[in-house]
């Protein structure tokens, strides 16, 4: 649509381009189908869906266009080795005899970003630190030099992606997260990522069938990946430069005509609007609007939504309302019911879509909604809702042949699951957040022998508290002791050990430490009176002859009293790193670093259009 483009289009090794190799496209939970579709659409092949990524194969064009074409890709990544490894030591063998040579020199500068979630890798910086050290050792023996760690605009990047025992070296081909589309001039508190925003549009299905209003516009993310949307620019316009580009095997000729190819670009005949109550953030949306040259279709305004009107012509609201957190107003209660008040008295006829972190807020606009999403902004859980908003009873329009569902959206909501609550019933789980930095071919690593590792609410075996607190049980008496004789059998094996001693127990009853204190088995707490009751009732029974103790024994103990229980940890130790069990460590990566500029290329700077600004 009159972009300026990069000049200089020629011939290119068409045989040497059309090899195909795997890839993975990272994005955020919730959209990995959204761009799995984007992704077919531009001719990938093999695509396969994970959690938080997309892999599929395709050729060095496939490979520029999935970073260049796509909205809602976070990271592209070429997988150069994949592997097994249970520590840091086995990776750097295996790096070192990676061949270098074919993506870069001696000369040449390296940043290595690290993704860790396993239990065999707790510190993801040491990996990184282990993988550096085999290159430099790759090219000092091969050359007698190293080359140097490029900790601003690196021109190779490496991602060491470890899954518990699975790693894969990836060559970063993207450098800057793609969200950094390059056309905002300033930004609001709190704003929308670019990708975030592109998702929500795309999974409302709108392509600029008909007007768009985003009453809480912000900076305007919405508006403008809307705007590009509507009109089918390809985010990458506006973008100066991509890792790719500093590759040994860069083809800047096939870079080009990916480029300069506008051949699907087309008109959008409606209209875009966004409505702001903040005066700042209505200048700074003008200002995003103009650099991204999309102001003859987008209208921004100062405006309340108190003060909201009927639109003119048939249209679909898109908004991110403020969430009480970051944004504050003086009634967010009250904000949200005059939306759903609106909403019912000047958008009839029309689909609203709204995301917000709170569930309650939602329940204040007062409409059932007919699909939901569950996504992250961020770090915060959201959901994404339809409301279709029409007069009279739902019934009544059922009978008049309204069609609330579509075939998409009933299979969609067949399986929607929604985020977990935490225990002041709001979404997320305090253990656990979304990472943008890692993702998941399949499932997260749970350890299948572990009643309390499993999934709450899995299909093949549901938590069981219980069970747990049985189990823990049953291995207390194994410690009980009558008389001093069967106190001497159990004392042979801990002795190994020398962390506990055990005395023959007062009445069956207590289980008692070096200082003789009568305690209590379940809780560690000591006994205040006689004939405390036993609260594990028929339990106990299967424990209290001195044979079937000794049956429970062998189970834990080898017969020379060497070998240590409850998989050669000591004595409630299993206690202790049980919540490390069932929630593995995870260390984040680097935060993202801005390139230091533009080398060459001559790419027109962002909001250029038809060479004007």
């Amino acid at each position: 649509m009159g972009h300026s483009r990069r000049s200089g289009r020629s011939k290119y090794n068409t045989e040497k381009s059309m090899t195909e190799f795997k890839i993975i496209a990272k994005t955020f939970q919730g959209l990995e189908e959204v761009l799995a579709k984007e992704l077919i659409e531009l001719g990938a092949n093999n695509v396969e869906i994970g959690r938080r990524m997309v892999s599929f194969t395709g050729d060095k064009a496939m490979l520029y266009k999935a970073n260049f074409c796509t909205r809602t890709a976070v990271k592209i990544l070429k997988p150069i080795k994949e592997f097994k490894a249970t520590d840091a030591d086995e990776v750097y063998e295996v790096v070192k005899q990676i061949d270098w040579e074919q993506y870069m020199d001696v000369k040449s500068t390296f940043l290595i970003d690290s993704v860790v979630f396993s239990e065999n890798f707790r510190h993801s910086k040491f990996v990184a630190y282990r993988v550096k050290d085999a290159i430099a050792d790759y090219w000092r023996e091969k050359t007698g030099d190293r080359p140097n760690v490029g900790i601003s605009n690196p021109d190779l990047r490496i991602n060491v992606h470890i899954a518990e025992d699975e790693v894969t070296i990836s060559l970063d081909s993207s450098g800057e997260s793609l969200h950094q589309r390059g056309y905002k001039t300033a930004t609001v508190s709190a704003p929308i990522n670019e990708v975030l925003a592109a998702g929500l549009i795309l999974l409302t299905g709108w392509h600029g069938e008909c007007d768009l209003i985003d009453p809480f516009c912000g900076s305007g993310t919405i508006l403008i990946e809307a705007a590009l949307i509507a009109e089918n620019v390809y985010p990458g316009v506006f973008r100066k430069e991509y890792a790719f580009e500093k590759w040994k095997d860069f083809d800047g000729d096939l870079f080009d005509d990916i480029y300069n190819d506008d051949s699907k670009e087309h008109e959008f005949e409606h209209k875009i609007y966004g409505y702001d109550i903040n005066r700042q953030a209505v200048q700074i949306a003008l200002d995003n609007v103009l650099n991204a040259g999309v102001k003859g279709i987008v209208s921004v305004e100062q405006r309340d939504f108190y003060e909201f009107e009927k639109p003119l012509d048939k249209a679909i609201m898109i908004t991110n309302p403020p969430y009480g957190d970051r944004i504050t107003t003086d009634d967010i209660y009250d904000l949200y019911e005059t939306i759903g008040k609106n909403l019912k008295r000047f958008f009839v006829g029309n689909d609203a879509w709204i995301i917000t972190h709170h569930e309650e807020l939602f329940d204040k606009i007062g409409f059932r909604p007919s699909t939901k999403y569950a996504l992250f902004n961020g770090s915060l859980e959201c959901e994404f809702r339809k409301y279709q908003i029409f007069d009279g009873r739902l019934k009544d329009r059922r009978e008049e042949g309204l069609e609330i569902k579509s075939d998409e959206e009933y299979l969609h909501n067949l399986k929607f699951k929604p985020h977990k609550k935490n225990e002041d019933g709001e979404w997320g789980n305090d253990r656990q957040t979304d990472d943008e930095s890692h993702y998941f071919k399949s499932k997260p690593y749970k350890d299948k022998d572990k009643p309390y590792a499993k999934e709450r609410g899995s299909k093949d075996k549901e938590y069981d508290y219980e069970d747990r607190h049985r189990e823990r049980n049953e291995r207390w008496r194994m410690y009980e002791a009558e008389d001093e004789e069967e106190a001497e059998i159990i004392n042979r094996h801990l002795g190994k050990w020398g962390d506990r001693m055990i005395h023959p127990s007062k009445g069956g009853k207590g289980f008692n430490r070096k200082d003789g204190k009568d305690f209590d088995r379940r809780d560690g707490k000591p006994f205040h009176r006689e004939g405390r009751e036993d609260r594990r009732g028929e339990e106990r029974e299967r424990f209290t002859s001195r044979e079937s103790r000794q049956e429970a024994r062998k189970e834990f103990f080898s017969g020379d009293g060497t070998k240590k229980p409850f998989g050669g940890k000591s004595f409630g130790e299993d206690r202790k790193g049980a919540q490390y069990d069932r929630h593995p460590h995870r260390d984040g990566g680097r935060p993202e670093r801005k390139f230091d500029g533009q080398k060459g290329g001559g790419r027109p700077s962002p909001g250029k259009k038809d060479g004007k600004k």
